[in-house]
């Protein structure tokens, strides 16, 4: 009678048998991995308290050399004022006749440069150039004028009140006057004020940042 073949324990239906042996050994190998793990986090939070530590000794370091006049903190400079380019001198009245002036409207009034031009011809004011521009002013009337104008710009803003005054780099004694929106009439010939005085910038923020400071570029050019 031929004897059965004997069967391998580690085999059931075709499928291994994990041992005892096999299976202490694969929890000996995932308690290894979570004991790394766990050295790990430990050494990266000491790492991070060791940095927190020393962070808040540095800091109570430098409060105390503060306290203690050893460090000092450099204060901040105050902004430097923005100078002014209105012209500071104080000037005498200029007789009319000896006032070179140039009149532009930058307003949508017909006529409003001519017959403004009228009103000073009529006081005796020597006008040149009378003509309509584009300008981006805005206020009552541009009064311009080179630095060898100044004084007669001076008399022409007293007659024209509310005006601003702007330098361009013309060398002649000529004055041009840009009425805008805001015009509205000259100051009454019996009411100007002839006394010595300054020239009045109240918008030097309008100004264009340019080397001629024009309010705005006339598209006539001023009359000699």
């Amino acid at each position: 009678m031929a004897r059965k073949k004997q069967q391998d324990a580690s085999v059931l239906h075709g499928h291994h048998v994990v041992s005892g042996p096999e299976l202490r050994a694969t929890f000996e190998a995932g308690g290894d991995a979570d004991d790394t793990a766990r050295v790990r986090r430990r050494v990266l939070h000491a790492v991070v308290l060791v940095v927190l530590i020393g962070l808040i000794v540095a800091a109570i370091i430098t409060a105390l050399a503060i306290i203690d006049g050893r460090l000092r903190i450099p204060a901040a400079e105050p902004a430097e004022e923005t100078a002014t380019s209105c012209p500071t001198a104080t000037f005498d009245y200029t007789p009319h006749e000896k006032i070179n002036l140039n009149v532009y409207n930058s307003t949508s009034r017909p006529g409003l440069a001519r017959s403004v031009a009228d009103e000073f011809l009529a006081r005796k004011f020597v006008v040149g150039a009378v003509s309509n521009v584009e300008a981006s002013y805005r206020g009552v009337a541009a009064v311009v004028s080179g630095a060898a104008g100044q004084s007669a710009a001076f008399s022409v803003q007293r007659n024209l009140q509310g005006s601003d005054y702007f330098q361009d780099g013309r060398t002649d004694g000529s004055v041009d006057v840009i009425l805008a929106q805001d015009y509205g009439a000259l100051a009454p010939p019996e009411l100007v004020d002839q006394t010595p005085g300054t020239l009045s910038c109240p918008r030097e923020s309008r100004r264009v940042a340019d080397d001629d400071k024009w309010p705005v570029m006339p598209s006539a050019a001023p009359a000699p």
